[in-house]
């Protein structure tokens, strides 16, 4: 910058010189033509070296009038210029007349000025929007450069790469762990570091100073996913409901009935007690079945929550005294309160405790511990258990599923549900600070 404003000084008098040489040039015959005649009249060496001064004096400050009038308002635009082409719009050419061409050319960079200086805040003031919407977006968003570096990060996006802002920029797609997104299609479903969120891919390309850049978009798209899946599976638990319940219901009767029939039958009395063993196989079985395809009526078919305020501690507090199969140790928390249905909590709670007691039971320890505290307008309740940890935890809320001998799958998957029925949700993973799980369970805070 100060190089070319050197240059431009330079230029402003070479061009001030030229003028003066051009005047010059123009007056010379004239003042020549002056001096033959002031010879010619023979006027004394005094008097016409004073009007031969005279002469030149006038032609020279009407040279300089002349100068002034041209070059000066040349000198004011190119530096009103100048100032534009810096990105300073607060200058502008002044005192020009609207009658002469350089007073209308003086008006039209005036007016050029205002609006690159309209568009320039209009600029600044869209980009500073677009700043505030990036970083309040959820969705994490990621620009590339065709070397595949990472030139532009959201908050959400080093929030979902867990790094800071310094430790995103300049750092290769590979190094980031998202190399596999520039390769995959438009439209696709990932997940990242054995998380159970589930991220759609949404994938452009634009240009910055000509270079190709590829734009990435993730969109949360678990819950919506859950959602679908949850109706999938109450779609099937009904139809499934239905026809089972059609079915047993005959079968149990018959079999009972046949049964009762036994003693009055004729024949050999082994044959006859295989007979009789045979029913009561058939009813149990039948009974079993029933009560299994009833629980799962259960997850089908429960209910909106019925929301009453209640404290989250009193309600941990009464939870933990029903299971007394070992010690279940209750971290106080901060005080707490929920809207939330009270009996579905408790039934939430009561399955989640005890899948961390019979864990830790068959693991031969005898501590489970459970803690709460309040994050992101969001109360937080982990409960952990010193089990052999979680093998499968993308099947854990499947209904069907189940990791026990005697377990129907249906535990879990009810906890999910009523977690996201009061706009929450449960994540079960293995600890990192020794064997065991941990399941926390989010749930919404009362609105101020």
């Amino acid at each position: 910058m100060a190089y070319e404003r050197t240059a431009r000084r330079r230029h402003r008098r070479s061009a001030v010189g030229r003028a003066w040489l051009y005047s010059l040039w123009l007056f010379a015959p004239a003042l020549i033509f002056a001096g033959i005649l002031i010879a010619r009249e023979k006027i004394t060496f005094t008097p016409g070296l004073l009007i031969f001064c005279c002469l030149l004096l006038y032609f020279l400050l009407l040279a300089a009038a002349l100068i002034e009038s041209f070059i000066r308002p040349m000198q004011t635009l190119s530096n009103v210029v100048a100032s534009m082409r810096e990105g300073d719009f607060s200058f502008r050419a002044r005192g020009a007349s609207t009658r002469d061409s350089f007073g209308e050319l003086a008006g039209e960079i005036n007016a050029l000025a205002d609006l690159l200086q309209r568009q320039r805040v209009r600029s600044l003031e869209a980009t500073a929007l677009l700043g505030r919407i990036l970083e309040v977006m959820h969705a994490p968003l990621f620009a590339f450069d065709r070397q595949n570096v990472l030139q532009l990060v959201n908050t959400a996006g080093t929030r979902m790469l867990d790094r800071s802002h310094a430790r995103c920029f300049g750092y290769s797609a590979t190094e980031l762990g998202l190399e596999d997104l520039l390769n995959a299609a438009d439209g696709s479903i990932h997940q990242f570091g054995g998380k159970p969120t589930r991220w759609l891919l949404r994938k452009a390309t634009f240009r910055q100073e000509g270079a190709p850049h590829t734009l990435l978009v993730l969109a949360d798209v678990s819950i919506p996913l859950q959602e679908e899946e949850q109706a999938a599976w109450k779609r099937l638990i009904r139809v499934l409901g239905h026809e089972l319940s059609n079915s047993l219901a005959p079968i149990k009767s018959i079999a009972g009935s046949l049964l009762s029939r036994v003693d009055a039958m004729e024949g050999e009395a082994e044959t006859i007690r295989d007979f009789r063993r045979g029913l009561g196989v058939i009813e149990s079985r039948a009974d079993a079945l029933h009560r299994f395809v009833q629980s799962y009526r259960l997850l089908a078919q429960l209910p909106p929550p019925h929301l009453r305020t209640i404290s989250l501690g009193k309600l941990l507090e009464q939870i933990v005294l029903l299971d007394q199969r070992l010690s279940i140790s209750l971290e106080t928390g901060p005080s707490v309160t929920l809207q939330a249905d009270p009996d579905q909590l408790e039934q939430m709670f009561i399955n989640l405790i005890a899948n961390a007691v019979d864990a830790t039971l068959a693991n031969n320890h005898a501590t489970v511990r459970v803690s709460w505290r309040v994050a992101d307008a969001s109360a937080f309740v982990n409960i952990e258990d010193r089990g052999q940890g979680i093998a499968n935890t993308e099947n854990l809320f499947v209904p069907f599923y189940t990791t026990k001998p005697k377990g129907s799958g249906v535990g879990l998957a009810l906890a999910q549900q009523i977690a996201r029925g009061h706009g929450g949700e449960i994540r079960l993973v293995n600890r990192e600070d020794g064997e065991g799980a941990r399941a926390t369970v989010r749930l919404p805070l009362v609105s101020p």
